[in-house]
């Protein structure tokens, strides 16, 4: 891994990994929180998201214990609405994951040219979050709830 800058590397994969496992907080309080006619589907999803931001954490925890890191205990920060209906609680989770798709983005500026193997791991981290902003706008749209696009 010529020229990667493993000092940044670390500090973009220990954020990562902080995020991701506030996902997991931030996804499972909304499981809890969801309410009316639309729940099941609603806490199905959130869970999905939750143990996927779990799944997200773990892979780049590993991937920076291999680069010789040192994975933080922490958990980024999260705020609190109180605020429980769908909509509000599908704009947070766009939020969510477009904050995510940043720090992959950011991961994926850092290692380009210098692993291709990080290089496609934050390629591919970048499309689920794409993708998982694509289903969020959808749902949003589906209860006439304007999206607040995002230009990328």
């Amino acid at each position: 891994m010529k020229n990667l800058d493993v000092k940044r590397t670390h500090k973009l994969l220990n954020q990562i990994m902080e995020f991701e496992l506030a996902g997991v907080v931030r996804y499972t309080h909304y499981s809890l929180m969801i309410t009316g006619p639309n729940r099941i589907p609603i806490v199905q999803f959130m869970k999905a998201q939750a143990s996927e931001s779990l799944l997200h954490a773990q892979q780049v925890g590993e991937l920076l214990t291999g680069l010789e890191g040192h994975p933080s205990l922490r958990i980024a920060s999260i705020e609190e609405s109180h605020q429980h209906n769908v909509e509000t609680i599908l704009h947070e989770s766009l939020a969510h994951e477009e904050k995510a798709l940043d720090l992959y983005k950011a991961l994926l500026d850092t290692v380009k040219d210098s692993s291709v193997y990080l290089e496609e791991f934050a390629r591919t981290q970048i499309g689920q979050e794409e993708l998982h902003g694509i289903e969020l706008r959808k749902m949003l749209r589906d209860i006439g709830a304007p999206s607040k696009k995002r230009a990328h």
